[in-house]
């Protein structure tokens, strides 16, 4: 029943003190002003206002409503400039799921300038051990999956960003430091560390010791990386991370880096998205910059 037009009226009429002002600042004739109130008089079944001589007085109802238009209207101003704000992509939310358990510092060299080209947009990070990243896509709890596990899906976009190597991590001082690659068998004397994840998940396993049918002495999950390598650097057992993301920690742990094999074990790092969003400028956006981030 009502109508923005008629709260438009109402604090024009506020806002310039008479009928004439009014419909002059909202481009309308005085008697089309007038016959939009009257219309609005009929519907709601009493006077609005009413005129002594040159006078225009509000009635009581007419009050509420002014009252109501100055309320309210700049709601509704507020309204219109975030919907073009987000017609122009410069409010909301980057929703981002973390399957890439080691990438959080690497992560955080993309949000920063990511944040300063989108004042208005903000970013949520969901970083599960248990994630449930494709489910998460489907479902719109996320928009993009960071994942170094893509995985053939109708309807989802998953690109390579950046190529890594993963190797095993041990003591500074531990034997392999001086081999050119660790084998298989070496770690069957050894405590692993790793991610609480699946072992079929793991690297490590499905791609180094699986293969070669051998297991760890002892395997511990961990959530932490730091603690991860603070177990490490204490000589507790080995690991296995990036070599970007060691070459990093070295400077504040005593560990080295051994490549996993005489050829190493590589990988991508993926930003999964739905197909629907290929061309969202927030997305295209962070993967720009996820593919010119320092490692």
């Amino acid at each position: 029943m009502i109508e923005r037009i008629h709260l438009a009226i109402f604090r024009a009429i506020d806002r310039e003190g008479s009928l004439t002002g009014a419909a002059k600042s909202l481009n309308l004739t005085q008697s089309a002003l007038s016959h939009t109130i009257k219309k609005l008089e009929h519907l709601v079944g009493t006077e609005l206002w009413v005129k002594d001589g040159r006078t225009l007085r509000l009635t009581e109802a007419g009050q509420y409503l002014q009252d109501q238009a100055n309320r309210l209207l700049p709601q509704l101003e507020r309204v219109d400039h975030n919907l073009k704000g987000y017609a122009r992509h410069e409010l909301g939310t980057l929703h981002i799921g973390m399957e890439c358990h080691p990438c959080y510092q690497w992560l955080l060299s993309i949000v920063d300038p990511f944040l300063h080209a989108y004042p208005g947009v903000d970013i949520d990070v969901k970083q599960r051990f248990k994630f449930g990243g494709l489910a998460a896509i489907f479902n719109h709890d996320i928009d993009l999956l960071i994942t170094p596990d893509p995985i053939n899906m109708a309807n989802i976009i998953f690109e390579p960003v950046f190529e890594y190597e993963l190797v095993l991590v041990v003591h500074q001082d531990h034997p392999l430091v001086n081999s050119p690659f660790a084998k298989p068998s070496d770690l069957l004397t050894e405590t692993l560390f790793t991610y609480p994840v699946e072992k079929a998940r793991l690297d490590v396993f499905n791609q180094f010791l699986l293969p070669a049918a051998c297991i760890p002495k002892v395997h511990k999950p961990l959530e932490d990386t730091e603690i991860i390598l603070q177990m490490v650097a204490t000589q507790r057992g080995v690991t296995t991370m990036p070599r970007w993301l060691i070459d990093r920690y070295q400077k504040k742990f005593p560990i080295r880096p051994v490549r996993l094999g005489e050829g190493g074990i590589f990988k991508n790092i993926h930003v999964g998205y739905r197909e629907l969003d290929q061309h969202n400028a927030h997305v295209r956006r962070f993967i720009e910059l996820a593919r010119a981030a320092p490692r």
